[in-house]
């Protein structure tokens, strides 16, 4: 049997019932449309994540608080919000590390602030001058904290330009000069911030600076910080500081047992490989279930290609009467349901294209679809194909000819 009848022979069988054929690929149009959907977000989402904790910083070495544990109680319960780091420990590291670019400490927390009759929630960071640097943040307009403000305690605000534009309105034009109030205080605005995007609660666009005296003396009453921000050269010598950070406050913390630490030193790298794995792994999970659809498509294609077996099962046997092979009939039937699974793989890819194009577009979730996702999607609908094609068309192969012209 030549390449080109099987091919209109696929035609003619898959044509004569337009409806049941195009409900069975239906179901693989869904499962592959699903499959590269859920890819295309997942990568979308690590490679957001993963950009996100490159803009805030090159080769930094975060150090945070964690809760003090004792022996017999070995879970870390308020790592990153407890007081176990302070102002010292950052002068410290300083005065220490003398391979680090630069130190950052800071104070984090969420207040009440308003101007003029509009007010918002936001993050306010207590830092010193070097914060710019180590997180690479640009000022658009005026000029950062400096030290003289650090050392005077001055009440004085760098604005993201989200916090801006909530206070003071999308028009405002410049605001440095202008006054805000954060617990009742009020601190005179210096500076703005480029923007750097990002959305929530840890977007360095919705925060407002302030030096860390000020912000440990009047909003957090204490000399405590929320993170210590250090500035490796190069990423070479990233591990060697971490280790040393490490080492010294161990020292300083008076703590023997690694274990029993205080606080946590990650780099970037830490950061970006954990992010990684999370997405890594919810993209495997989330492709899982839309696979889900894929095996209910298959099964469809076979309870087809079953009652297209018992249907056609005159015509099998009229042909083996005439001289077709086993081979040829197994064949024609598995050509068809290739035929149904390639035709549902080509739309489902399109289909999953424009959903993960409509979710970037919506602005919903950055998506990416890669070629090894589309191969895939072709790939396993062929593989479907095969697989839940084998058993009607062998079914249809071994019909015996002349039991098969009697069927009624």
């Amino acid at each position: 049997m030549k390449y080109k009848d099987i091919f209109e022979e696929t035609y003619i069988a898959l044509s004569s019932n337009k409806i049941r054929s195009g409900l069975t690929v239906l179901g693989i149009v869904i499962g592959i449309s699903s499959v590269i959907a859920m890819i295309s977000i997942g990568q979308g989402a690590q490679g957001t994540i993963q950009a996100s904790i490159q803009s805030i910083g090159s080769n930094l070495i975060i150090v945070s608080p964690g809760q003090q544990r004792s022996p017999g109680f070995q879970v870390s319960a308020g790592r990153g919000t407890a007081r176990t780091l302070t102002q010292a420990d950052a002068e410290a590291i300083t005065a220490t590390i003398t391979a680090a670019q630069a130190v950052a400490p800071e104070t984090t927390g969420r207040y009440q602030v308003t101007t003029k009759g509009k007010n918002t929630n936001t993050s306010i960071v207590g830092t010193v001058p070097a914060y710019p640097d180590v997180r690479n943040i640009q000022i658009d307009d005026g000029s950062f904290i400096s030290t003289g403000q650090v050392q005077s305690m001055a009440k004085v605000a760098v604005l993201g330009p989200t916090t801006r534009d909530d206070l003071f309105g999308l028009d405002a034009g410049s605001v440095v000069g202008q006054t805000i109030r954060i617990k009742g205080m009020e601190f005179k605005i210096i500076g703005v911030t480029k923007s750097k995007g990002g959305s929530g609660f840890g977007s360095q666009d919705d925060m407002i600076f302030i030096p860390i005296s000020s912000a440990q003396k009047l909003l957090a009453g204490g000399s405590y910080v929320s993170t210590i921000s250090i500035q490796a050269p190069d990423s070479a010598s990233m591990t060697a500081i971490q280790e040393s950070v490490t080492a010294l406050l161990s020292e300083r913390h008076k703590i023997t047992d690694p274990t029993m630490a205080d606080f946590s030193v990650l780099n970037q790298a830490d950061l970006v490989s954990s992010a990684s794995s999370i997405t890594t792994t919810l993209t495997l999970l989330l492709s899982a279930i839309a696979g889900i659809s894929l095996v209910v498509g298959g099964i469809g294609i076979m309870n087809m290609m079953l009652t297209t077996v018992t249907e056609r099962t005159k015509e099998i046997g009229l042909r083996k009467a005439i001289g077709a092979k086993r081979a040829d009939i197994s064949r024609q039937f598995l050509a068809e349901a290739v035929a149904l699974t390639f035709i549902g793989g080509l739309l489902g890819v399109i289909l999953g294209w424009l959903i993960a194009y409509a979710f970037s577009s919506l602005g919903l979730i950055q998506t990416s679809i890669s070629l090894t996702s589309v191969l895939l999607a072709f790939g396993v609908s062929a593989g479907i194909g095969i697989v839940f094609g084998y058993y009607p068309a062998q079914r249809a192969a071994r019909l015996n000819p002349i039991e098969a012209l009697r069927y009624e």
